[in-house]
């Protein structure tokens, strides 16, 4: 029982002198947080098995999709646009700002070797604190989170050459798509355009590209794009602007305008005329 009490005593004097030796070592500022030097050997060491462990908590009820091929180029489009600036890639150097951070984010082709799928997908939702890593969480979708992670998982298995030629194959098929949707959006102009006047739109609204009457009886329908607020309110946008058209006494019982029996096709169509630029007319 005295060896108990005097192992006890002695554990307890030694975490409080352990306690004011941290704390003086805090008050002075001995510790350089500037990162320009980097972390204690022991400081670095503790953070580290924090994250693991945490990680590895948080993370365990997540379950991993099928890491499919265009789900890979897609996460390199994501990778290019938020990732590869800190970490770099197979033959691609980190650009300054990830160069000059401590702790170094450091590449991620080992990634897979220390963390599981369901972890890298946590650490890209969530961040991680006091490590520069932001949480992509409110600024991508779980799409593109599961996407990069699924580019994570292949990086391990490329060369310089292969990433070279996955981000030529994904930048290529992005800029095709692009490209088919910004024909479907010329398109869908062209057909606002046209179905404007179906709906005698300009018996009382001055708008732009329509011919017409100079009338008063409604608002002028030029720059709507840059409007903030339909009918005082409802946000500017394509699918509110549609069902303004739509439902207009619903949106706004107290207004003049009447509803005209617009299509929901028509109402898209007609909202995407009013919110193109003067070029895309």
């Amino acid at each position: 029982m005295r060896t108990f009490k005097t192992v006890f005593v002695t554990l307890a004097v030694c975490a409080v002198a352990a306690g004011i030796v941290g704390a003086g070592v805090i008050r002075a500022g001995w510790y350089d947080v500037g990162a320009i030097s980097q972390h204690w050997k022991v400081s670095y060491k503790v953070m580290e098995l924090v994250m693991r462990y945490s990680v590895r908590r948080q993370a365990q009820d997540i379950h991993p999709p099928p890491f499919t091929d265009t789900l890979v180029r897609r996460g390199m489009l994501v990778y290019r646009d938020h990732c590869v600036q800190c970490h770099g890639a197979p033959g691609v150097a980190p650009h300054a700002i990830g160069l000059s951070m401590q702790p170094l984010p450091g590449p991620l082709v080992h990634m897979m070797r220390k963390w599981k799928p369901e972890e890298v997908y946590w650490i890209v939702s969530n961040g991680i604190k006091m490590s520069g890593m932001p949480a992509w969480r409110y600024r991508l979708g779980a799409g593109d989170m599961w996407a990069v992670t699924a580019l994570v998982a292949r990086l391990p298995d490329m060369s310089p050459q292969d990433y070279a030629a996955l981000r030529a194959v994904a930048e290529r098929d992005n800029a095709t798509a692009s490209a088919a949707v910004e024909r479907q959006i010329q398109t869908s102009v062209k057909r606002g355009k046209t179905a404007m006047p179906q709906y005698a739109c300009q018996s009382c609204h001055i708008i732009p590209g329509i011919i017409g009457a100079q009338v008063q009886v409604g608002p002028k329908l030029e720059d709507y794009a840059r409007r903030r607020y339909i009918a005082g309110y409802l946000p500017n946008t394509p699918a509110n602007l549609a069902y303004w058209l739509r439902a207009t006494q619903h949106v706004k019982p107290l207004s003049a305008m009447p509803e005209l029996g617009v299509s929901e096709q028509d109402a898209a169509d007609m909202a995407a005329y009013l919110l193109a630029g003067e070029e895309e007319r």
